[in-house]
């Protein structure tokens, strides 16, 4: 009997400033590998040598790049990222998971910057072309996100943009859940850290099983980008 390859699964974790991303991928992560899944984890931007070279220059408080240079360097780590260990760890069978993926340029500069979602749509299409199959977005108000994120050490550029930036970024977030909510599961991240973290274990056991219901043993690909 041949053997039939199964492909992985691409899961995304999305917030603002504060939203506690780092928790809810521990708690994913653990989540998966108690079903026995192989995980690999992947941050945006960075990932990749190249990608990490990406976010020096984005991050770097120092530089001044334009809405469009951001918006370029994002998707250029993100290109490397998908071609040199998602797309790989996917045909292996792996799942991914990714602090931040297209979602956050939608949000911070079609957004945040005002490019609109058109030009990200595009960049996404010709250098990603695949979406993540759950995205998990913690919503927390700017205010309390910007507080937790006080006394964290120096702020990196954008971490240093102010509040009516950040209210774009999450108002894009939330219409981009609204818009895809098979994806999308957005969580109250303004909680109590141990309450998000029940609730993102709940709702990703909840995918899962719907997952296996749906799929009765025939896995469908990781979603593929459309506008």
């Amino acid at each position: 009997m041949t053997a039939v390859s199964v492909p992985g699964r691409l899961i995304s974790i999305e917030g603002g400033e504060g939203a506690g991303k780092s928790t809810a991928i521990a708690a994913v992560t653990g989540v998966l590998e108690r079903h026995g899944r192989s995980v690999v984890s992947a941050r945006e931007p960075g990932g990749t040598a190249f990608g990490e070279a990406c976010r020096h220059l984005l991050l770097d408080t120092a530089l001044t790049p334009c809405a469009e240079s951001e918006l370029l360097l994002m998707f250029a780590s993100r290109a490397q990222l998908v071609r040199e260990r998602i797309r790989p760890a996917l045909a292996r069978g792996e799942w991914v998971v990714c602090d931040r993926f297209t979602d956050a340029s939608f949000a911070y500069q079609g957004g945040g910057r005002g490019l609109g979602a058109a030009r990200v749509a595009e960049l996404e299409r010709w250098a990603v072309g695949l979406r993540p199959d759950l995205t998990i977005l913690l919503d927390i108000g700017v205010e309390h996100g910007l507080a937790r994120m006080r006394g964290r050490g120096e702020p990196d550029r954008i971490e240093r943009e102010r509040t009516e930036f950040f209210e774009r970024v999450r108002t894009s977030y939330l219409d981009r859940a609204a818009r895809e909510p098979a994806r999308f599961r957005v969580i109250d991240a303004a909680l109590p850290v141990e309450s998000v973290t029940a609730q993102v274990v709940a709702c990703l056991e909840a995918w899962l099983l719907e997952r296996a219901q749906a799929e009765a043993g025939h896995p469908e690909s990781v979603c593929e980008a459309r506008s």
